[in-house]
This record gives C-alpha cells, sequence and structure tokens, in this order.
C-alpha cells in the first residue's frame, strides 16, 4: 500500500495495533467517514435477519456441514460502538469444500452508539469450524471506505456460549486494506471479547471426512 494511502487510511481514524494496541492493548475495526445513525441501524437490522435465519433452522446442524450466524458489539471501555454479524453456511453436499460457503457479514465501527465510522458487508466464500471455533472469509461488496470495496477479509470466532471472543484478519496491520491476495479461510485468533448483553453467535461444528486408508 502506498504512502498516500495509508495517510488516507491514518486520517479516517482506522484504530488498529500498531497504535491503539500497543497504546491501551486493544485494536481495531475501522472508524471513518460519516455512516452515522443509518449505519447503526443497518447493522441492527443485520444482526436481526442473521438470528431470524439462523432460528428458522432448528436442525441446522444435522442439514448443513458448518454455520456460523449471529450478531454481537465488542467489549469497549470508550464510547466505541463495534457490531459483527455473520451468516455463514456451509451446505452438507459441500462437505469436503468450505470454499463454496455462502452467506453474509457485516461489521460497523462508531465512535458512539448513532455517531459517525465506517461500515463494510459482503459476501462469505470460505468457512471452516473446528468444535466451537469458526474461521471465515469474505469479499466486501459495499462500505463507506472505497478503499476496501472489493477486498477480502477474514474473521475468527470462539462460541463460548456466555461471552463469545471474536478475531479478524486486519488484527496486526491496523485496518482493512482492500487486498484481495488474503488467502481463503485466513484470520487471526479471536482475542476480542463480546460485551455481554448485547448478542451472540453460534458456530456448527464441521465434521470432515478423512481417509480410510
Amino acid at each position: 500500500m502506498s504512502r498516500t494511502t495509508r495517510t488516507k487510511i491514518a486520517d479516517r481514524r482506522l484504530p488498529g495495533p500498531r497504535s491503539r494496541v500497543i497504546a491501551v492493548g486493544t485494536a481495531l475495526l475501522i472508524c471513518a467517514g460519516a455512516a452515522g445513525a443509518a449505519a447503526a441501524s443497518d447493522a441492527t437490522e443485520g444482526g436481526g435477519a442473521a438470528r431470524a435465519a439462523s432460528g428458522s433452522r432448528p436442525h441446522a446442524e444435522q442439514r448443513e456441514a458448518a454455520a456460523l450466524t449471529g450478531s454481537a458489539k465488542l467489549h469497549r471501555k470508550t464510547t466505541e460502538d463495534v457490531t459483527f454479524t455473520f451468516d455463514a453456511h456451509l451446505a452438507k453436499r459441500n462437505t469436503m469444500r468450505p470454499d463454496k460457503a455462502t452467506g453474509t457479514f457485516r461489521f460497523v465501527h462508531l465512535d458512539k452508539p448513532g455517531g459517525k465510522g465506517g461500515w463494510a458487508k459482503g459476501r462469505i466464500d470460505c468457512l471452516m469450524t473446528g468444535g466451537k471455533v469458526a474461521t471465515a472469509t469474505g469479499i466486501i461488496t459495499a462500505t463507506n471506505l472505497k478503499d476496501i470495496k472489493g477486498g477480502r477479509v477474514g474473521f475468527t470466532v470462539h462460541d463460548l456460549g456466555k461471552q463469545d471472543r471474536v478475531g479478524y484478519s486486519w488484527a496486526s496491520v491496523g485496518g482493512p486494506d482492500g487486498t484481495k491476495k488474503l488467502p481463503k479461510c485466513t484470520s487471526a485468533a479471536p482475542f476480542e471479547k463480546v460485551r455481554k448483553g448485547t448478542g451472540d453467535f453460534t458456530v456448527t461444528p464441521w465434521h470432515p471426512t478423512y481417509p480410510t486408508d
């Protein structure tokens, strides 16, 4: 990424490990542009849709190879409002092809509830789960940050029940940069905590077929 692009991203207040983790031990997401209350509302609706979708499949574990669904906000001691929403599925017929996963993702980072910030949404292009840990990637199809549209991003979720954890592929570089070179199903460890009472994620374990000889 060029020096000019890095400067533009910095101007948009993209918090990340190089500035925030070193300073206060937290990272991330994008905080840019003027997404405002509309973005927050959009994220909330997306979360409701994801939960409704998962709720409409009471026996999803039996009908699909893997899944990651739900919406929740990340724990922050500041006024920041950070939300992740997933509705990712791998059909049973594609058990050995995690790159055939389908679905959607969305993330929003506002400076405060209903405030200014950045958002992005896209389509899932890979999903793998192991026990209650899921790793997924997807292509950003819409965002208020034109520099990252079309890029691939990754997510990791640990479904702990009471307080889930989340990770994302840009954890070590400061913010999504629109890269198309990120390999599918690649992300960072789930180091972030979900804020209690703001939502929940559900992971359906994947059971790949192992060779018999």
